[in-house]
């Protein structure tokens, strides 16, 4: 029997890597002789950095970059075997848990960082960068990320006009961006980047006001020097914006994060002589279906005729799970276990794993 793992990380508690390995354990003191292969699994936000890179088979590179306050910070980046792919996770740089509850300020955040990073990997020679959109502490639209690329924002006058003629970006239009990232919002407007998201990374209601006024202007002298608007395109307003960077300066396509992960991990060709699939994620409920991992990964299984069961942390709505195509859909912890029993970590790997005995059991 051959069992996929491909579950996102139980907030929290468990990482992805730690819920694969807790359902594995499941899936051999059920079925000792399973063949099980753990997939490392992320959506473009947390893990993302680490699932795609192991998905390529690559390694990391050390980095010393900007953090959101321009403060040095040593991080990372991903690389394929043959140098020519950069896995990017924009939060490893530009992200909220860099910065304490108290520093939490997106009018002066910068994603500068991030721009270091790119800039890093195309002068190593890749020549398709890979960024992940998610837990940002930023809303400067990617103007610190278009900056550290070369970008000037300020004519003599203090307009925010982009000055393209030293754009780094300019010499490497062979360079293929793609966006990893669920986010459809765009980038101005009650559904913008400023309203939606930046109330969460310590931003006022004036705050949000002032933001949302900075990005109009924003895509507005865009516009005037690039010709083109994707301000409305979506996931514009992901990260704070910098997705709208990414597209309107570099020309990057934004795709599904899963399902980006889902083309680099080879999955359809895995799934060729699989059995089932296990995948889930800390809370599971009707959200899950609009566009959450667990759901990416079902409808590819579905696809190929191979059952996906779903677990986690806490269940509602499964009978729309299961009428969604879900084979089997089951909560880990008992209905009377307090919460914060339920988020201990060796309470939630030992729950999982007995879980998912029960279900290979009753298959």
């Amino acid at each position: 029997m051959k069992i996929i793992i491909a579950i996102d990380s139980f907030k929290g508690c468990m990482t992805s890597r730690q819920a694969a390995k807790a359902v594995h354990e499941g899936v051999k003191q059920a079925c000792p002789d399973a063949e099980v292969i753990e997939l490392p699994v992320s959506d473009g936000g947390e893990g993302m950095l680490e699932a795609f890179t192991a998905a390529l088979g690559g390694r990391m590179v050390p980095i010393t970059v900007h953090d959101p306050l321009m403060r040095p910070i040593d991080t990372h980046y991903g690389i394929s075997p043959n140098g020519t792919t950069a896995i990017i996770e924009m939060a490893k740089a530009s992200g909220l848990t860099l910065l304490s509850s108290s520093e939490r300020n997106p009018l002066i955040a910068t994603t500068y960082g991030t721009g270091e990073m790119i800039v890093h990997a195309i002068e190593r020679g890749c020549k398709r960068i890979i960024v992940g959109l998610g837990g940002s502490a930023t809303c400067d639209f990617g103007m610190g990320m278009l900056e550290a690329m070369g970008v000037t924002f300020r004519d003599k006058h203090l307009h925010p006009i982009p000055h393209l003629d030293h754009f780094f970006y300019n010499d490497h239009r062979d360079v293929e961006v793609v966006v990893a990232s669920d986010v459809q919002n765009p980038l101005c407007g009650k559904q913008g980047a400023a309203h939606v998201f930046a109330r969460q990374k310590g931003a006022s209601s004036a705050d949000i006001q002032l933001l949302d006024k900075r990005a109009r202007g924003f895509q507005y002298y865009s516009r005037m020097v690039l010709g083109k608007n994707m301000a409305k395109a979506p996931g514009a307003g992901a990260a704070g914006g910098l997705g709208y960077a990414l597209m309107e300066y570099l020309d990057a396509t934004v795709h599904s994060g899963i399902d980006l992960l889902l083309d680099v991990a080879r999955f359809d060709h895995l799934l060729a002589d699989a059995q089932l699939v296990i995948t889930g994620e800390g809370s599971a409920d009707r959200q899950t279906l609009m566009g959450k991992l667990p759901q990416g990964v079902m409808l590819r299984a579905a696809a190929h005729h191979v059952p996906t069961a779903l677990v986690a942390g806490q269940v509602s709505d499964a009978p729309a799970l299961l009428e969604a195509g879900f084979a089997n859909v089951a909560g880990i912890n008992p209905p009377d276990l307090p919460l914060a029993e339920c988020l201990k970590p060796d309470v939630a790997t030992r729950n999982l794993t007995s879980t998912v005995a029960q279900i290979i059991q009753s298959i």
